[in-house]
């Protein structure tokens, strides 16, 4: 069965993903950062409890991964495939995730907050993604009371938060915006919204591969329908000017544009040494190939795989060992090889 990762969704020629997350605190238990490690195991307990309890198709459709209990390099796998983040991985507080078996809900529990509630989808499905998240929150709220406040809304440990406690964003692919130069005077006029724009794994990470994280920064006084509203018509703005940018460069800069491209298949299909920002940067370019036709032979799903393949956690998976960083160059041009070449390519 593939994964949510893999798959091709609405507008995903730019979109590459959808996400919601909403952020919930019990009532009787302090904020993470102030809870003991008795506290913060029951905390995970209560949630397993409350998922659980009495739902059979719960039990069978997650499982849960104990992050004290897993090695770095599972870790580094469960980020990069955005089903946990960071700051969780870097905790040093009892904590977890509970995952979804198609990978696209996450718990995530004791991180900033006692629970991360987070669905992610391909393409532009902000909507949806939100229905499955109040799903879940709704079940769990059966039997936890989560911390709320009838004027402001729901208590979270970080300010930004409060209110709706919801972070809504879009993980889109803008190689033409980045090409032309306009993707500073976007990235200005995104600041100015109230959005933010940061790099594929979130804050204070780069936008390796011309991949852009945006997402709403105010939750405070805005109902969860008023900020996908704004994060939706903000990016189908984003989309067409995208596509038009394409557009225009197939047609101004037709040769210097297939030259770029052909080049990145090349040098991917054959490199025997290549980092994780180089083959971000070919397989960028290689999408779009794709999605604007000139390269026919490699479909986004295959394109898909290998961008998750080639991360370091995920090839050091594959090769089933630690491996340092000319180690890690070396096995991800093979894997990158041994994927493009099984399409004997002409």
């Amino acid at each position: 069965m593939n994964k949510w990762y893999i798959n091709k969704g609405p507008d995903s020629d730019v979109v590459l993903s959808s996400r919601v997350r909403l952020a919930r605190n019990f009532v009787k238990y302090p904020f993470p950062h102030k809870t003991t490690p008795e506290q913060q195991k029951q905390i995970i307990k209560d949630t397993k409890d409350a998922l659980f309890k009495g739902n059979q198709q719960m039990a069978e459709t997650f499982k849960y991964y104990d992050f004290v209990a897993l090695d770095t390099i599972e870790k580094s796998v469960l980020v990069e495939k955005h089903v946990a983040s960071k700051e969780l991985l870097e905790g040093k507080r009892e904590s977890g995730i509970l995952l979804s078996s198609d990978e696209q809900i996450s718990i995530m529990i004791n991180e900033e907050d006692h629970l991360r509630i987070q669905c992610l989808a391909t393409g532009m499905q902000l909507y949806e993604t939100l229905e499955v998240c109040n799903n879940i929150d709704d079940l769990l709220s059966e039997n936890i009371e989560f911390s709320w406040n009838d004027t402001i809304g729901y208590l979270t440990s970080c300010p930004t938060n409060i209110g709706t406690a919801i972070r809504a964003s879009v993980m889109m692919h803008l190689p033409a915006l980045v090409m032309t130069g306009y993707i500073k005077a976007v990235i200005e006029a995104l600041g100015k919204l109230g959005l933010a724009v940061r790099g594929m794994y979130g804050e204070n990470t780069e936008a390796s591969g011309n991949m852009f994280q945006l997402s709403n920064q105010i939750t405070l006084g805005k109902s969860e329908e008023d900020i996908l509203l704004s994060i939706k018509n903000i990016t189908t703005q984003i989309i067409e000017q995208e596509r038009a940018l394409r557009k225009q460069l197939l047609q101004q800069n037709k040769y210097e544009l297939e030259d770029r491209i052909f080049r990145s298949f090349g040098i991917l299909k054959n490199a025997r040494i290549i980092t994780t920002n180089e083959c971000l940067k070919h397989l960028s370019d290689l999408r779009m190939g794709v999605d604007i036709g000139i390269i026919e032979d490699i479909s986004i799903e295959d394109i898909n795989e290998i961008t998750l393949l080639v991360q370091p956690g995920s090839l050091q998976k594959k090769a089933k060992r630690t491996l340092n960083s000319n180690e890690r160059d070396i096995v991800r041009a093979k894997i990158v090889r041994d994927m493009m070449n099984k399409q004997k390519y002409t």
